[in-house]
């Protein structure tokens, strides 16, 4: 059988920029994978906002992820990218994150090299570790997958912020050379900087697609053909539901029922409902025959 890191390796060889929103827990998964698409994303950005009701700012803990990442991967058949932040530690910590992240079923993990605590890569207050701590990072989890773990490493710097954007680039440059499957270059400001990422760093790369960030908001046929696999909508799941719930909260504040919501069935239908009674039918039928 084809395991989740093997789709997602066939997935990357197509010529072709996957749009890729990012989920939050089973139920966006799950609504990420009906909806079409090949691939998902566990947003650090998202997660934490949704489990803790905190910001992205190194609060959220691995054990917290860890478990929101199982809850996600069994839900959905698609693969999973998991935000695995700076490795929650040092290389040793890395190691640990990565094996836990496989385990539970992610097809690939990103580590990036953010000073501990991190935070959002399109907020202010970021710094990084020196870059042989960072490559020092990537080898750990690049280990791991070569020690047999069935996962691909997603390599994140956010050196272009505090250290130029030739900084960053050097840096994907060695996180490619240690073993990196994905190059994820964070925030560049504007399209050239955006094809001098991947004219000057060779790889497969990832942009990171936020309303109202750093980078430009670019077409998936844009993206491409300045030289990006995936294009990751971190926010966008759950700022619309935090709109559409804002929204409902008003009307019911103003004695009315909310009037844009899905209605009960097609709750059910998504939720698993239907697929939940036709196995249950199936189970009874069986019971019958042997009674």
């Amino acid at each position: 059988m084809t395991t989740s890191a093997e789709t997602l390796r066939t997935l990357l060889a197509q010529d072709r920029c996957h749009i890729m929103p990012c989920c939050y827990d089973g139920l966006t998964a799950r609504l990420v994978e009906q909806a079409g698409f090949p691939l998902t994303f566990m947003s650090g950005f998202a997660v934490s906002a949704a489990r803790l009701g905190l910001p992205d700012t190194g609060l959220i803990s691995y054990g917290e992820m860890l478990d929101q990442g199982m809850s996600i991967c069994s839900a959905v058949s698609i693969p999973v990218i998991g935000d695995g932040d700076t490795g929650y530690g040092n290389a040793m910590n890395v190691r640990r994150t990565v094996e836990g992240y496989a385990r539970a079923g992610f097809s690939a993990v990103m580590i990036e090299d953010q000073v501990s605590p991190k935070r959002c890569g399109h907020t202010k207050g970021k710094s990084v570790v020196p870059r042989e701590e960072a490559c020092e990072r990537i080898q750990a989890a690049v280990d791991v997958r070569n020690g047999g773990s069935d996962i691909l490493i997603l390599a994140r710097t956010d050196a272009g912020a505090t250290h130029g954007l030739g900084e960053a680039i050097d840096r994907a440059n060695a996180f490619s050379d240690l073993g990196a499957d994905i190059l994820f270059v964070e925030a560049p400001r504007s399209v050239e900087e955006m094809e001098k990422i991947t004219r000057q760093a060779p790889g497969i790369h990832m942009a990171n697609i936020i309303e109202g960030g750093k980078t430009s908001v670019l077409s998936p046929e844009d993206l491409h053909d300045i030289g990006f696999r995936i294009a990751a909508y971190p926010l966008a799941l759950i700022s619309a539901a935090m709109q559409a719930i804002t929204d409902a909260l008003k009307e019911l504040k103003n004695g009315t029922y909310p009037t844009r919501i899905m209605d009960f069935a097609s709750v059910r239908k998504q939720v698993g409902f239907e697929d939940y009674y036709d196995m249950e039918k199936r189970y009874a039928a069986s019971r019958r025959k042997n009674e």
